[in-house]
Formats: structure tokens, sequence, C-alpha cells
């Protein structure tokens, strides 16, 4: 009788994750360190629930990406159009992209966070359908940019928003090249 003892396989932490999510902790709590040195910080409990959800979140999507394709194209596009979300919530919270947070043209940012997470699902998360929802998403975000600088709010705001729309279309650009390379291995 052959008995062979089953054990259980080890799972190795992935270095990319433990950068990952290490990352996401050490920025929670940079702000907790700055205020034992300085005034200039002063978050609350809210504040530190606020960024752990957001990290926690693009933690979570950034996962979803890297197990939904081994194509590195897709998997460093949906980094862009993550951090490109990011960057427009966390603006918006902390200070408001076009003047300050209680301007209601930051509002419409909402629109381009809108068309990202909806052109996602909808694709059910294709290269082939993502590229031109992050272009539009980038185009919006541009569209916004210049129209706050028409009407005359500040523009400063409105120069961050146009740059920003540029990690939309690095993102839009990454799908392309995913489904492009998708293509020429079939």
């Amino acid at each position: 009788m052959n008995i062979t003892s089953e054990q259980p396989q080890r799972r190795r932490l992935n270095p990319w994750r433990v950068i990952g999510w290490g990352g996401a902790i050490a920025l929670i709590l940079a702000p907790l360190v700055a205020m034992q040195f300085t005034n200039e910080v002063d978050w609350d409990e809210t504040d530190f629930i606020v960024a752990t959800i957001i990290f926690g979140i693009v933690g979570g999507l950034i996962e979803l990406a890297v197990r939904l394709s081994s194509n590195w194209y897709f998997r460093i596009g949906a980094m862009f159009a993550v951090l490109a979300g990011l960057m427009v919530v966390w603006a918006n919270l902390a200070v408001g992209m076009i003047g300050n947070e209680d301007n209601p043209v930051n509002l419409w940012f909402g629109a381009v966070l809108f068309i990202a997470i909806v052109g996602s699902i909808a694709s059910h998360f294709r290269a082939s359908i993502l590229a031109p929802a992050m272009f539009l998403a980038g185009t919006l975000q541009i569209a916004i940019g210049t129209f706050a600088g028409i009407l005359g709010t500040d523009m400063r705001g409105g120069r961050f928003t146009i740059i920003l729309s540029v990690t939309w279309f690095i993102a839009s650009l990454l799908f392309w090249c995913a489904r492009q390379s998708r293509n020429a291995k079939a």
C-alpha cells in the first residue's frame, strides 16, 4: 500500500502585491506621521477612513485587472485608468480641481468617472471597448477644463485637468495596444 502524504502547497508571496499594498498602507499612514511633526497636516478619523476606502478600491481594481488579463498592455492600461480615476476623486475631495471643492464645475468630473466606470462594466473589461471609453473620458476631461477656462474659473485648475486627461489617453492607448497584440497572436 502506497501512502502519500498530501501537504498543502504554500503560496509564494508576490513581491508586486506586497509593494502595492504596502505602499497603500504607507500612503495612508504618512499623514499620521506628518501630524506628529507639523500642524500643516490636520487629518481626522473621517479623512483616514475615506483614504483607506479609496486606496482599498484602487488596490482591488488593480488586483482585478491583473487577474483579468495576462497582457501587460492591458494591465498597465488598467493601472493608468485607475490612477486617473484616483486623481480625479482625490483632487476634488482635497481642494477641488477647479477653484475650490465647493465650485459646482467640479461636479462635472463625475461624468468623466461615469464614462470610465460604465465603459469598463459595459465592455466586460474588453480592451476593444475600453480603449474608446478611456479616450472619451480623457476628451471629456479636456472639455471640462477648457470650458472652465472659458468661464474664467481658476485657469490653474483648468490646466491641471487638461494635463490629467493625458493619463486617460495613455490608458486608452495601452488598451488599444492590448487589443492589437491579442489580434496579432490570433
